[in-house]
């Protein structure tokens, strides 16, 4: 296999930017008193659109793509909450991985990515994994206690940041994890079940591919994919997703430090034809991890991957539509 352009993988990214000037622009309320819900233009924002979509104009294979820590949208109640600055609590985010992975949507997949911050709800965490402490009042949402996320302080209203900062200046209101859960978090979940699930329905098995970054720190390697130790995608997609991002020139690991997360968790069902695959790209490749922008390297890197991902889309359906073909492909 070659790494060969089948297709045209050039790259639109640029309203990406636009979107993180805007929250540039609302970070500068920071040191003001925490505005009213109806003050906040950029919560209401989001809770009109908390996610985007792009589709190709006709899906021709049986991929959908979803960025869940690209969103940078700060709402100005959230910074006015929080102890950080906002480039501190932009280290959380999968930076411009929306746009690194867009090509998808030009080889015929779509691409749904969270517009919200990781920081301010992680929309790869079941809604459960919730730090009770961090309120001043009883829950009144399920709560997961014994969930290891939640003991490390990354459930999906996190309590710290990457670097192991502390995000909040005090407790946060019960209410606030109801709004975040039902107004962002939920609708993301819900569009990505409903579009693998139609996805499934018209070619007979679907594939998420869950899309990430990690901090140059975490691994040596370019490409870690993640599979949930063999358990949320069938064999001989990992297998053929190994030797794409090879082909293409990447240095590559399975599950390790990255095995998958909730998405792949809920999703990954090969048995049933529905498939999760996590992908995490080093930033170091194409991001200047200090300043959180795109280096000189982000349009390379993402035609490369592009290409990787085209080669990956050829996979015979039959080999996604059961688990039994899975594991004939493997033998």
């Amino acid at each position: 296999m070659h790494c060969e352009p089948p297709v045209d993988c050039r790259l639109v990214w640029w309203s990406t930017v636009e979107m993180d000037s805007r929250s540039n622009r609302s970070s500068a309320g920071q040191a003001e008193s925490a505005p009213s819900v109806l003050s906040d233009p950029v919560l209401w924002d989001l809770y009109e659109k908390p996610y985007s979509l792009m589709r190709p104009a006709v899906q021709r294979a049986p991929f959908v793509f979803a960025s869940p820590h690209s969103g940078r949208l700060y709402p100005r109640a959230f910074l006015a909450q929080s102890r950080l600055s906002g480039a501190s609590l932009r280290r959380s985010e999968d930076a411009f991985a929306d746009g690194l992975f867009a090509g998808a949507v030009r080889l015929g997949a779509p691409l749904i990515a969270a517009r919200f911050p990781r920081a301010y709800v992680d929309a790869n965490r079941a809604p459960t994994e919730l730090d009770s402490s961090m309120f001043n009042g009883a829950l009144s949402v399920p709560v997961d206690a014994s969930s290891p996320r939640v003991s490390a302080g990354l459930g999906v209203i996190p309590r710290i940041v990457r670097d192991g900062a502390e995000v909040y200046l005090t407790r946060l209101s019960p209410h606030e994890a109801e709004e975040r859960l039902l107004r962002l978090h939920r609708p993301y979940q819900d569009a990505l079940l409903q579009i693998a699930e139609e996805t499934r329905a018209h070619f007979g098995a679907a594939v998420i591919v869950d899309c990430h970054s990690m901090p140059s720190a975490a691994a040596a390697i370019d490409v870690v994919l993640g599979d949930r130790y063999g358990t949320s995608a069938s064999h001989a997609l990992i297998r053929l997703a190994e030797d794409a991002f090879r082909a293409c020139g990447f240095s590559v690991a399975r599950n390790v430090p990255y095995a998958g997360g909730y998405t792949t968790h809920r999703h990954g069902q090969p048995h049933k034809g529905m498939h999760a695959l996590q992908i995490e790209i080093n930033r170091a490749l194409y991001l200047k991890e200090e300043q959180i922008a795109p280096n000189s390297d982000f349009d390379q890197v993402s035609a490369r991957l592009c290409l990787a991902l085209a080669e990956l889309m050829t996979i015979d359906i039959n080999l996604l539509r059961s688990q039994m073909g899975s594991r004939l492909a493997a033998e």
